[in-house]
């Protein structure tokens, strides 16, 4: 039987582009019918087109990844698919950032092997870390533009001048909740927003 190669491409959102991996594919010569793109976080590997790839793996068959981490987006992930995928379904891998992770080449010796499995077990660790660095530079960015002042996520809305005076008819019940939201030109989430902020406050 042929070995059919099969090609897996990931990328983390919607917004980003996965035609630098799916090139690198057909410059293989992998065919359109055996690429497999996950538009969705690697938080999990509930991810369709991935479930869709295993079921396609025949033993003898190789699989191509451009980079270790669309296997998973932490150390234990990757390990685990990682052999999955080489032991358990008796498929062959191949990353071709990095030529030396290549079950095809280095299945022959004892020496080999284990170069590979050193290799993959630092890579798939570095990876992880560098992911959970840029988690953290994240949050430390968030929180510097806090500081600074800058507001992130939806722009705030500010309450109407009439505020205080038609706030308070409402908690006096002259008036309904209805009626004041409807006289501010507010929606009901942000009028109840505003009602709890001037609990607080109280």
């Amino acid at each position: 039987m042929d070995t059919r190669i099969h090609g897996y491409a990931r990328v983390s959102s919607k917004e980003q582009n996965e035609a630098r991996q799916i090139n690198a594919f057909k410059e293989l010569g992998i065919s359109d019918r055996d690429i497999y793109v996950d538009k969705v976080s690697g938080k999990s590997f509930d991810r369709p087109e991935y479930r869709r790839l295993l079921n396609a793996i025949r033993k003898g068959d190789l699989v191509v990844i451009l980079s270790l981490d669309r296997l998973g987006r932490n150390y234990t992930e990757i390990q685990e698919q990682w052999r999955y995928i080489s032991d358990e379904l008796g498929a062959d891998i191949r990353v071709l950032d990095m030529p030396l992770l290549d079950t095809r080449t280095n299945r022959d010796t004892i020496d080999r092997r284990f170069i590979s499995d050193l290799v993959l077990q630092i890579l798939s660790y570095v990876a992880a870390k560098e992911r959970e660095n840029i988690k953290i530079r994240q949050a430390q960015g968030i929180a510097n533009a806090k500081i600074q002042g800058v507001h992130l996520g939806r722009p705030r809305i500010e309450r109407p001048s009439q505020w205080a005076e038609i706030y308070a008819q409402w908690k006096d019940k002259k008036i309904t909740a209805k009626a004041a939201m409807q006289i501010l030109n507010l929606k009901a989430n942000t009028f109840y927003k505003f009602v709890n902020e001037e609990r607080m406050a109280e």
